[in-house]
């Protein structure tokens, strides 16, 4: 069977043997459910409850302000159209145009039902402009929204400032910390954020499995109705596996995290050297800026970026064109575009993003494969250099 190179762990991860060992018993003998009076349910529920003390303590929460959910996009939902419903004084939401989609359609969303919503500019690095942010924010904000880490590009957000920006306009703020969770040091006390989105899949545990941190006294109209699982804000019996798993992986990753952060930006910075050595004529997409330790998004000019990927993949590479999410979108990434770059190129780019199990070996092949594929797709649109 030939080898295989998975240089896409911003969309997924595989699990970690750890965790998957760390989730077995709740598979098994532990199975009940935490809404049970008898030993199996109480057994679960403390399995809960301890998951929740252990993801509250590496965000810098209490275990009371973490609530479990499906996943990433319905952690952003419950935080946005959530909160937006439930506040009656304002009705203002402010976010940026980088967001992933399940800001953005959320976002779209409750501006149909009659929210204004606002969208702040980035720059070409892909990093928020605060002036533009704060000329957004008003006094009839209820809710700013910025992203942690751009999904896309990797680059990191000024997040103390931004939520400084709505604290002083007495609105609230939420990030979305879904690629960032566990890859990068987070307190959310510190940082003024009020409720956050995370998710156990990027992190190498299970799909289908997220949270949201939502700060004490603040109030939030759930989506959906039926129980009082996690104090009603997401009603439904607990994936207790997922979660004592989504646990395990996050303390994993705070224990290693200086290890792994240095790792990792060592492997990407090698990958991109390289590439840019071997290859003229490219764009690091959101290099100049602070980004997270894996990932890198590269334009190559007059090459079509879903025949790069398949090229790739049949060589053995998994990589990315974007964000998972929208992987069937004819149109150009909208990350990028709205960093300036034409989609003429936006359409020409790959994201590499790096975890648990990448090696030199795989920056080895990338770079022994990658120059010849890009050259190939050239002289296919003839535009060789």
């Amino acid at each position: 069977m030939k080898k295989r190179y998975y240089l896409d762990h911003n969309a997924t991860t595989p699990v970690r043997p750890e965790v998957i060992e760390a989730m077995l018993p709740y598979m098994s003998e532990t199975f009940g459910n935490s809404s049970s009076v008898h030993w199996y349910g109480q057994a679960a529920k403390n399995a809960l409850e301890l998951s929740r003390e252990k993801i509250a303590a590496v965000i810098g929460a209490d275990a009371e302000e973490v609530f479990f959910t499906g996943c990433g996009t319905e952690s952003d939902n419950i935080a946005l159209a959530g909160y937006m419903t439930a506040e009656k004084t304002r009705n203002g939401l402010v976010t940026t145009t980088v967001e992933h989609s399940a800001i953005l359609k959320s976002a779209e969303r409750l501006s149909k039902r009659g929210a204004d919503v606002a969208y702040a500019g980035i720059d070409n690095q892909c990093v928020i402009d605060l002036d533009a942010l704060r000329s957004a924010v008003n006094d009839t904000t209820a809710l700013v929204s910025v992203m942690h880490a751009n999904n896309e590009t990797g680059v990191l957000q000024p997040i103390g400032d931004a939520a400084d920006i709505a604290h002083e306009a007495g609105a609230i703020f939420h990030t979305d910390a879904v690629q960032s969770a566990g890859k990068i040091h987070i307190n959310v006390k510190d940082m003024g954020i009020d409720m956050l989105s995370m998710s156990a899949h990027k992190i190498n545990a299970l799909k289908g499995v997220g949270a949201v941190y939502i700060k004490k006294g603040i109030n939030v109209e759930p989506l959906t109705v039926g129980g009082s699982h996690e104090r009603g804000i997401r009603p439904g019996t607990e994936n207790i596996a997922g979660i004592v798993g989504f646990a395990a992986a996050l303390e994993l990753l705070q224990s290693e995290h200086e290890e792994r952060a240095a790792r990792l930006s060592a492997l990407r910075d090698r990958l991109e050297s390289e590439i840019g050595n071997r290859i003229p004529n490219i764009l690091f997409n959101g290099r100049d800026a602070r980004r997270l330790p894996g990932t890198s998004n590269i334009s190559f000019p007059d090459v079509d970026g879903e025949a790069l990927l398949f090229s790739m993949d049949l060589a053995g590479i998994a990589v990315s064109t974007g964000s998972a999410c929208t992987s069937g979108a004819v149109e150009p990434s909208h990350v990028l575009i709205a960093m300036g770059i034409p989609p003429y190129m936006a359409q020409s780019s790959i994201r590499f993003s790096l975890g648990l199990g990448n090696t030199g070996e795989d920056i080895d092949h990338v770079i022994h494969v990658l120059p010849p594929i890009v050259e190939r797709l050239r002289n296919i649109s003839g535009s060789a250099q």
